[in-house]
């Protein structure tokens, strides 16, 4: 879960998280790479440098608002006639082969293996009974797909690379989230290495509502004594609330990076019927569980962030429905639209499959904004704060 830029100097954002996630991702490749060098690991293909690139456009398909707009633009864009919705990983998959501007054409020309390294989830909608709600490329970017596909990765199953970047991003927000809260007051990581009341209370809440979505090798007894043993060795324990200080701001540091050199140093590549893929110990994959279940606790289920997502989606909501409006109304207003979304919007609002481009065009757009720019466009538009008439047009 990472906070919007306009939160504080002490928070993570999507720009540093990608940037570090991409650092991450490169030291894992090279760590494996003199494994394979040592003879310690088996012998494959692994570029750093398509992991570094994979890691870096990982979360460009991310909206505005993260999880909570991804959601509910996927129910706009079904309900008003696109079939395969809206997904980050998708939308990350589109922007780099068709939205992102290069220097002669739309799309970043990127290698097939960079683009194969991209798919978390390399299957279209409704191609994979197992993970029914996820999904890797739309159906506009099928030929892409199919091409980043043919480097030879079984179906439903993704590249190296793409492995890599998907436990670096994993390590990199678990992470981050506990020191990003830690710091604001809201993770009390002092606390629950010393104090089992609080300790107690924090496994009750998870375990009732992970009740049957464990991993099957991860029961709640094994889960409870990795985290045990995790919160209790750490170097916070006992120091109080987070202050600022030197001393405390160098305690988290060796904390964080303590951590995660564990988790880098507990990864191997090991392969399953000739194709390689990465495996860690048993024990890290509990304490990354776990981690991700602080955030939960303490700050997903918060009433205050309730009310604050709430807010959130009818922002997008609205945005979403004023655009169409101008778009499809029988008196259409494309002035409302900056030039160059305008400029994409389909010329036939007669044909079959108007209402859908048009959608696809407007959900391109709104996914594309920044936290900031989606709350100044919806206040300018319904009103609520007009600004300046002289600001630039957006994008």
């Amino acid at each position: 879960m990472v906070v919007s830029a306009d939160q504080g100097h002490v928070f993570h954002n999507r720009l540093t998280h990608s940037l570090q996630v991409a650092q991450l991702g490169r030291r894992i490749s090279e760590k494996l790479r003199r494994g394979m060098a040592s003879g310690n690991v088996p012998k494959t293909y692994l570029s750093p440098s398509v992991v570094e690139a994979a890691c870096l456009a990982h979360d460009l398909g991310h909206p505005p608002f993260g999880h909570i707009a991804e959601t509910l633009l996927n129910d706009l864009a079904t309900v008003n006639g696109l079939n395969d919705g809206f997904e980050g990983n998708a939308q990350s998959f589109r922007i780099v082969t068709k939205l992102a501007m290069g220097s002669h054409e739309m799309g970043l020309n990127l290698t097939r293996a960079t683009l194969n390294a991209i798919l978390k989830y390399p299957w279209l909608r409704g191609e994979n009974p197992n993970q029914p709600n996820k999904w890797g490329a739309y159906e506009t970017e099928r030929e892409e797909f199919c091409k980043a596909r043919e480097l030879g990765t079984p179906k439903h199953i993704k590249s190296l690379e793409a492995d890599i970047m998907d436990w670096a991003d994993d390590i990199t927000y678990s992470v981050h989230d506990i020191d990003d809260f830690y710091r604001a007051g809201v993770i009390p990581l002092d606390r629950l290495g010393v104090d089992g009341d609080e300790r107690e209370r924090f496994y009750e809440e998870v375990f009732s509502r992970r009740a049957g979505k464990l991993p099957s090798d991860l029961d709640e007894t094994y889960l409870r004594g990795a985290f045990d043993g995790l919160i209790t060795k750490t170097p916070l324990v006992g120091s109080g609330a987070y202050q600022g200080t030197p001393a405390e701001r160098i305690r988290v540091r060796n904390f964080t990076s303590a951590l995660i050199g564990d988790f880098v140093r507990g990864l191997e590549i090991r392969t399953d019927d000739g194709f390689p893929y990465i495996w860690t110990e048993k024990v890290r994959r509990a304490e990354i569980l776990m981690l991700k279940e602080l955030t939960w606790h303490y700050v997903i289920k918060n009433p205050a962030l309730a009310t604050h997502q709430e807010g959130q989606r009818t922002i997008v909501r609205n945005l979403f429905t004023k655009f169409l409006e101008a778009a499809t109304s029988a008196s259409p207003n494309l002035d409302l639209f900056p030039p160059s979304v305008r400029a994409l919007l389909p010329e036939k609002p007669n044909s079959s499959a108007f209402h859908g481009a048009v959608t696809r065009v407007i959900i391109d757009f709104i996914s594309g904004l920044t936290e900031e720019q989606a709350v100044s466009l919806h206040h300018r538009i319904y009103g609520l704060n007009l600004g300046s008439a002289l600001m630039h047009n957006l994008r």
